[in-house]
């Protein structure tokens, strides 16, 4: 780690992060598309946000993922009506699972002391959700989404959100997230950051390397 010690503050991303979002295969499967057309919706959402973000637009997570989920149903599933499917897995968000290491880990951050936040490019309410399922919700101070500042991560207003609300400068806050992106997003907008690396892929040369590399969240803690 290159930062002296690791934050008070930190703020957890929730999708893939906190959640298993593997269930949703099977509700792929269920309206009629592959379920391994999993990562492709999912990285179809980011990538949708993401460009209206910088276009200037604003749209919700859930409208994002309705409309790349309607593309997909009409190039795979032409017979199925889009509107049932589409809230056939978009109301599976909130029942998703989180990781097996991130009770452990959450609890263990909380008992230390830390104060921890969420920040989500999806729904407050949704994490909300996950998290009084894992009956994690009393471990973290405030579960916020993006809708506020109007931006997706990785724009820096998301994360300056994120900053504001904990009351701290932004080198006094590290982001926890799988994604390589948010990492780097949330570097350049100046906190300390720590990769969750739950799978072997390698992190990307062109992206600002983590403040610290962990297998899991409760290695966090450990």
């Amino acid at each position: 780690m290159t930062r002296d010690r690791v934050p008070d503050v930190l703020v957890f991303d929730v999708n893939e992060t906190l959640t298993d979002m593997s269930p949703l295969a099977g509700r792929l499967a269920d309206v009629g598309l592959p379920g391994q057309m999993l990562p492709a919706w999912f990285a179809g959402v980011l990538r949708d946000g993401v460009a209206l973000t910088l276009a200037g637009g604003r749209a919700t997570f859930a409208d994002v993922a309705g409309d790349v989920l309607r593309t997909l149903l009409a190039r795979q599933a032409p017979s199925a009506d889009p509107e049932r499917a589409v809230a056939h897995v978009l109301d599976a968000l909130p029942e998703l699972p989180v990781h097996p290491d991130v009770a452990e880990g959450v609890r263990g951050l909380h008992a230390a002391g830390r104060r921890l936040l969420t920040l989500t490019n999806g729904s407050a309410a949704t994490t909300r959700a996950v998290l009084d399922r894992a009956g994690l919700a009393d471990c973290f101070e405030a579960l916020l989404d993006v809708q506020e500042p109007g931006a997706w991560k990785p724009s820096p207003a998301a994360y300056a959100h994120a900053v504001r609300t904990a009351g701290v400068p932004a080198a006094q806050v590290m982001l926890v997230a799988v994604h390589p992106w948010d990492i780097d997003g949330a570097s350049r907008a100046g906190l300390a950051t720590a990769w969750v690396r739950r799978e072997p892929a390698p992190y990307p040369s062109t992206m600002r390397p983590a403040d610290v590399t962990v297998a899991s969240v409760a290695d966090l803690a450990r």
